[in-house]
């Protein structure tokens, strides 16, 4: 089963504030979200997607393609979300999950298969964000092979969790995964990249963002 957090609309992108307005977070937040989704739909075998949210516009978005929905009841963290909905794929009969982030607007069906078709009998899947320090997709098999600890500098982190369970632990350097939108230089990477995602379009569409602006703000 395939686990998306979603954290609220309303609240998303908090460190994008210095160049981005607060309805301009919610809407480039709900853009990648749905980019998020629209790759998922076209991934090969149609695994099973739950979406982890309390949000009512994620819930919306997540039926409109079919998928679940797994209430964040206790909106504590990514981290928190993710266990108790691993949890909830377990007792559902999941004999694996893989945890991808709703701010990575490029990630592709074909990024999506290709985790899965590397997933061995028993072991991980890791994809690192573009800096190498954040985890942009994990699989385990079984379902819940060792916890979860989502922040910035969490890829060795859990690496070194799969590793010590003594079974494979298998690494993909996967671009449409690896960026995850989280400072002003990402969107202007975003922008510059090859595609027109939702995501794509919305920042392109914003005039204010010019090199010098992007720059300015990723050195305050």
């Amino acid at each position: 089963m395939i686990l998306i957090p979603v954290k609220d609309f309303a609240n998303a992108k908090q460190r994008l504030a210095g160049v981005l307005s607060a309805e301009q977070r919610r809407e480039l937040a709900e853009a990648m979200f749905s980019d998020v989704l629209r790759a998922l739909a076209a991934a090969p075998g149609s695994p099973a997607v739950a979406v982890v949210t309390r949000d009512r516009r994620a819930k919306q978005l997540a039926a409109r393609f079919g998928f679940g929905i797994i209430e964040d009841r206790e909106n504590a963290g990514e981290s928190e979300a993710i266990a108790a909905a691993t949890a909830v794929a377990v007792e559902r009969g999941a004999q694996w999950t893989l945890v991808l982030p709703a701010d990575s607007p490029l990630v592709t069906a074909h990024e999506v298969g290709r985790v899965v078709q590397a997933a061995p009998p028993e072991g991980t899947v890791l994809a690192p964000a573009a800096d190498g320090e954040g985890t942009n997709a994990i699989l385990r098999r079984p379902a819940a092979l060792f916890p979860l600890r989502f922040g910035n500098h969490s890829f060795h982190s859990h690496l070194r969790a799969a590793q010590a369970t003594g079974k494979p632990a298998i690494v993909l350097h996967l671009p449409g995964v690896a960026l995850d939108i989280d400072r002003p230089a990402d969107l202007q990477a975003l922008a510059e990249a090859p595609g027109e995602t939702a995501a794509q379009q919305l920042v392109r569409n914003w005039k204010a963002f010019d090199r010098a602006t992007l720059v300015a703000a990723a050195l305050k």
